[in-house]
């Protein structure tokens, strides 16, 4: 099984999951969903943008499961990652993981 993860609100996940289908804002603002290649990718990604947040999940996706087209593109920094290009079918994500945040407000995963 092939992954790639996905950083997402708790709330937004639990929404969308009973309809089977999940769009994250940048589906409609870049035409596609942001995922990460691994785990110290995603982390990174969740220090920059949400640092500190307690209310962030991680969804592992099997990207065999996916019935949008996936795309791995560079970021401005050259870095490569996954984009699905169109909506998450909720089929593909294999676990769900809460994102814990540690005292000094720094995000890690339990296994």
């Amino acid at each position: 099984m092939a992954l790639i993860f996905h950083l997402t609100y708790k709330d937004t996940w639990e929404t969308a999951k009973p309809t089977g289908e999940y769009s994250a804002p940048s589906l409609a603002e870049e035409g596609f969903i942001h995922c990460s290649k691994d785990i110290p990718q995603l982390l990174k990604v969740s220090e920059r943008l949400y640092p500190g947040d307690k209310n962030l999940l991680v969804l592992d996706v099997d990207r065999d499961k996916l019935t949008s087209p996936l795309k791995e593109e560079p970021s401005r920094s050259g870095e490569i990652y996954p984009h699905i290009y169109g909506m998450l079918n909720a089929g593909a994500v294999v676990r769900e993981r809460i994102l814990q945040v540690d005292a000094n407000g720094v995000h890690f995963l339990e296994n």
